[in-house]
């Protein structure tokens, strides 16, 4: 089973693809796209194309997707909405079957605290998954945990 994380945004992009056991995670890829600063249609074709990207390069057999966590900010919300929605339609055209998963049950599936801040996910992801020695974003650190979550609850 090879599954494709996703943190979706329209200013960052998490995305993440693990294959395996779930017990015994295999990381196959992971990135953070940023989108550069401009007309949200734009912003738009960027998550599009490197969702697509994704797709054609490592063929997962299923998409898990966070779903949206609606902060005090309704402008922020609506364009993370709008990028889910051009995430969705990729995961849609290519016929790929796709799981959604609230904060709160990725934290649990990772930590096993439902609460757990983003300290937490990042100290507790590389204990569960063999990572490359990189640098990585709370964005595509996400996404790893998203994929995991995808991985574990198939």
């Amino acid at each position: 089973m090879r599954v494709l994380g996703i943190d979706p945004g329209f200013d960052r992009l998490g995305l993440a693809v693990l294959e395996g056991d779930p017990s015994r995670p295999t990381y196959v890829w992971s990135t953070c796209v940023t989108p550069a600063k401009g007309p949200m249609e734009e912003r738009l074709a960027v998550v599009k194309d490197a969702v697509s990207s994704a797709l054609r390069e490592y063929t997962p057999d299923r998409a898990s997707l966070e779903t949206l966590f609606f902060s005090t900010n309704k402008k922020t919300a609506m364009a993370v909405a709008q990028a889910r929605g051009a995430v969705l339609s990729v995961l849609g055209e290519a016929g790929i079957p796709v799981t959604e998963y609230s904060p709160g049950t990725v934290k649990v599936a990772v930590t096993g605290n439902g609460r757990a801040d983003k300290t937490a996910m990042a100290r507790m992801i590389p204990h569960l998954i063999p990572l490359p020695s990189k640098k990585r974003g709370d964005d595509e650190l996400d996404a790893l945990a998203v994929a995991l979550c995808g991985l574990t609850s198939r």
